[in-house]
């Protein structure tokens, strides 16, 4: 129980010694991002608490490893997507709350959890979700989207036939036509509807699973429209005079007090719009056409701590865009059109923390751009074009932790590239075109933790490839990359500290020896050629020895392809592998004795004898004599 504390952050690693640990609370802290293999070791965890904190983004292997947890809850937090593909890391998960958290849409098929049975998604701000969003749950029973903004429901996808309660109490359900298929859909599929309906009037505050089908009709629409307009008036009278306590909020945005959230999402804004409240903690803008940020763009909003520019179209930040903003710590300008950034473009922003700037066009590294961001831990720039990693792109960027740079196009990293970031824990460099690992460049961060080389063309990994982060990394992946070999002397050094090692989907017919690493938590070499000969034997010696489950296949000889490596017995013909248990002894079937009875009681014996001869029939002459001339001749 480590509640209502000022933790921050978590550190992976900081609960692998607490393998019998069954529940984790954390609720009420500070806890703003949570990273990768955040809860790695806690193999028995059933119950994990993450309720009332600040979350904003989980990384997609935030809760991997978490084989055994049943209930998780993540209610109270600033999660403004739901983490589908993190989700899709806890297969046995039966419970998941994700109430009070500003989402405001669930896509196709974001929630798959097989085994779910209740999730609970109510006093969120959702305004429409797909009607697949949870067809990838076999098991939902219970499902609650109370106290959302929704108005219409479509009927569910195919997927969901367990579902039986779906709570809508708290929406403003319009129960006319167009609610009619999902009223037919719940009759026909028995799941109960909680809730009211909140229009037209003459059904209003009716309980949704009490209204007939052939009740929800349509009006024409100027009708419909005069309805509507008569029942606002008539449940909200103009007020005469103006409130002096009314939350400040721009034409076509929608503002909350409550939560001091800020969306003018999806509106085709060509200008950002002014007059937010100050006390805005949380803007979002997302899904207009700004196509540039002139200096000052944000006057009045010093409070927000999350501001949201995805998909805005833009392809210029000027010098102070953000000034005044001294609060912001996650800046989102994913999916835009930018090539490159001001060098003063974030100016007056000592608080940021997290930015992104994934899915842009940038071909160079942004050189030079962090130099006024001095609390930057956490740099996104994935998907991008960027070719080349230079010397000094990090300057001003000294307290980076974090650097995303998976699926660009980079081919060289420079050997100083990172040294201005000494302190960096992730670095992620999946899909691009290198073709040797940037051991040179490496030595510039020997406190690096996680390293991902996922996706690109390295086919030879020489001796003492990792050795400057020998003592720091935890997880190295190297899958997929078509890797032919593998020196000896690849992994030297790393066998203490080294938990997480994949080697999936390479061309692989030998390992190194891995009998050094005594850490391992989780090891993957599924889809190699490995050739299950003598030179793969102390693999198979290790396997033997570790409390592990190492995915590992023969492809050679032919005789035992596609057979566990564990599973093969021809390695005891190997010098040194006498010490490998035989294979089982197949015992010929022996017939089986004849079953014994158990005497009975002597009491009972006596009683059937006695029953016997009541019942014993007369024996004529003939039959006696037969039988005294056969007792003769046997003589």
């Amino acid at each position: 129980m480590l509640d209502r504390n000022r933790i921050e952050e978590i550190k992976p690693g900081a609960f692998s010694q607490l393998g019998f640990l069954n529940l984790l609370s954390l609720t009420h802290n500070q806890l703003v991002y949570m990273p990768n293999m955040a809860f790695q070791g806690l193999q028995n965890i059933k119950l994990l608490r993450l309720s009332h904190n600040s979350l904003n983004y989980l990384d997609i292997e935030a809760l991997a490893g978490l084989v055994t947890l049943t209930r998780l809850t993540l209610d109270h937090n600033e999660l403004q997507f739901f983490p589908s593909e993190t989700m899709t890391r806890l297969p046995e998960v039966t419970r998941l709350e994700m109430s009070h958290n500003p989402m405001t849409y669930l896509g196709e098929e974001a929630i798959s959890m097989p085994k779910l049975t209740h999730l609970f998604l109510d006093h969120m701000s959702l305004q429409d979700m797909s009607n697949s969003a949870v067809s990838k749950c076999p098991s939902l029973v219970h499902l609650d989207l109370s106290h959302n903004q929704l108005r219409v429901i479509q009927p569910f996808a195919p997927g969901t036939p367990s579902l039986a309660r779906v709570n809508l109490a708290g929406n403003p359900i319009y129960c006319n036509c167009y609610l009619r298929p999902l009223r037919e859909w719940a009759i026909s599929s028995k799941v109960k509807l909680l809730g009211t309906c909140g229009g037209p009037a003459h059904l209003s505050g009716e309980n949704i699973d009490a209204v007939y089908p052939s009740e929800l009709r349509c009006q024409s629409h100027d009708a419909m429209l005069r309805a509507e307009y008569e029942e606002a008036t008539r449940n909200t009278p103009p007020p005469t005079t103006e409130p002096e306590n009314k939350l400040k909020c721009p034409v076509n945005c929608v503002c909350q007090a409550e939560t001091h959230h800020s969306s003018c999402e999806n509106q085709g804004l060509t200008k950002i719009p002014k007059g937010f409240d100050p006390t805005t903690q949380l803007l979002d803008l997302r899904g207009n056409h700004f196509h540039y940020l002139p200096s000052g763009s944000f006057p009045g909003v010093g409070q927000v701590v999350s501001l949201h520019l995805q998909r805005c179209k833009l392809v210029d930040v000027e010098e102070g865009a953000f000034s005044g903003m001294k609060g912001l710590v996650y800046l989102y300008l994913s999916e835009n059109d930018l090539t490159s950034i001001n060098p003063e473009a974030f100016k007056g922003l000592p608080q940021l923390t997290y930015l992104h700037l994934e899915k842009n066009r940038f071909t160079v590294f942004p050189k030079g751009a962090f130099k006024l961001v001095p609390s930057l831990l956490a740099l996104h720039l994935e998907n991008n074009s960027i070719s080349r990693l230079e010397p000094g792109l990090l300057t001003g960027a000294e307290n980076l932790r974090s650097l995303y740079l998976t699926g660009n196009s980079i081919e060289h990293i420079a050997p100083r590239a990172l040294e201005q970031a000494a302190d960096l824990d992730t670095f992620h460099l999946g899909g691009n075109k290198l073709k040797e690992v940037p051991t040179e460049a490496l030595r510039g961060v020997g406190s690096l933790r996680d390293l991902r080389l996922t996706g690109n063309p390295i086919l030879w990994v020489g001796p003492n490839a990792f050795k400057p982060v020998e003592r720091s990394l935890k997880e190295l992946y190297l899958n997929k990359m078509g890797l032919e070999r593998m020196s000896p002397d690849s992994l030297a050094g790393m066998g203490p500290g080294l938990r997480s090692l994949f080697l999936e989907g390479n061309l692989l017919e030998e390992v190194p020896d891995l009998r050094p690493f005594r850490s391992l938590e989780v090891i993957n070499l599924a889809d190699n050629p490995l050739m299950c000969d003598c030179p793969l034997l102390p693999l198979r010696l290790w396997i033997e020895k570790v409390n592990l489950k190492v995915r590992a296949t023969c492809a050679n000889p032919p005789e035992v392809k596609g057979r566990r490596v564990k599973d093969v017995h021809m390695f005891r013909a190997c010098p040194g592998g006498e010490s490998l248990p035989s294979p089982p002894t197949v015992t010929p079937q022996v017939p089986r004795a004849p079953k014994v009875t158990k005497p009975k009681p002597l009491h009972l014996n006596r009683k059937r004898q006695v029953k016997m001869l009541k019942a014993k029939p007369k024996t004529n002459q003939k039959t006696k004599n037969s039988k005294s001339n056969k007792r003769r001749s046997m003589a």
